[in-house]
């Protein structure tokens, strides 16, 4: 699975397999727009690690959590398999969700990356270490104080989109796109499909046919 996540990272893109998707009828796939990579040009693929956050003001409430500092964020991230990605959502915006010292451990395990629906600081540490991250912006308020991750490997929801434990998530400059694991295989033979079928579409604009012609031709544009 490597060797084909190394593939996909190499020669696909998230536009390519969201048509692909699209054309499965999986047409809600892409999380919300501003989900963006602290270096432009990142792309990750694996498998997603979901973690829900939540508000959590300290010395709330009688719960288990309350006292509980970061809630079970620690547990989350010690729980990160090789080639996984830690995708959080839940959270208040005014608080980071993740930071250098947590790139480090989420490194050192090789996990693929880590996207958050919120934002991230330590940015510089991070860039340092090269460990892939997709967020809102940079924003160095903490979390410690203002909220928990309340769970972690249970659905999610980004946007319109679920992420289940173990989905397919792509990301680049352009998106962060879930592929469903009952549609990956099909998805992602169609999308390197697609990606040949493009080349030769470019090859025959660049020798002079038109663009009708050309999409009566290939049936892609």
């Amino acid at each position: 699975m490597s060797d084909l996540f190394g593939c996909i990272r190499r020669d696909l893109f998230t536009a390519v397999i969201g048509d692909a998707l699209d054309a499965m009828g999986y047409r809600q796939q892409f999380l919300p727009p501003g989900l963006l990579p602290l270096d432009p040009g990142t792309r990750i693929v694996g498998r997603a690690m979901p973690v829900l956050e939540a508000p959590y003001p300290e010395g709330s409430g009688p719960g288990p959590l309350a006292d509980k500092p970061f809630g079970v964020m620690f547990q989350a991230l010690d729980d990160l398999k090789p080639g996984e990605i830690y995708i959080a959502s839940g959270a208040a915006l005014n608080f980071a969700l993740w930071d250098g010292l947590m790139s480090t451990r989420a490194r050192h395990l090789d996990a693929a990356g880590a996207i958050l629906d919120g934002y991230v600081r330590d940015t510089a540490e991070i860039r340092a270490l090269g460990f892939p991250v997709f967020s809102r912006g940079a924003y160095a308020q903490d979390q410690g104080v203002r909220g928990k991750v309340l769970d972690f490997r249970t659905p999610i929801t980004i946007g319109v989109v679920q992420i289940n434990d173990g989905d397919m998530i792509v990301a680049d400059d352009e998106g962060v796109l879930v592929v469903p694991r009952a549609a990956e295989h099909e998805a992602i033979a169609a999308a390197f499909e697609r990606a040949s079928t493009e080349n030769k579409v470019a090859e025959a604009i660049c020798g002079g046919m038109s663009s009708q012609k050309a999409f009566a031709t290939f049936g892609v544009m």
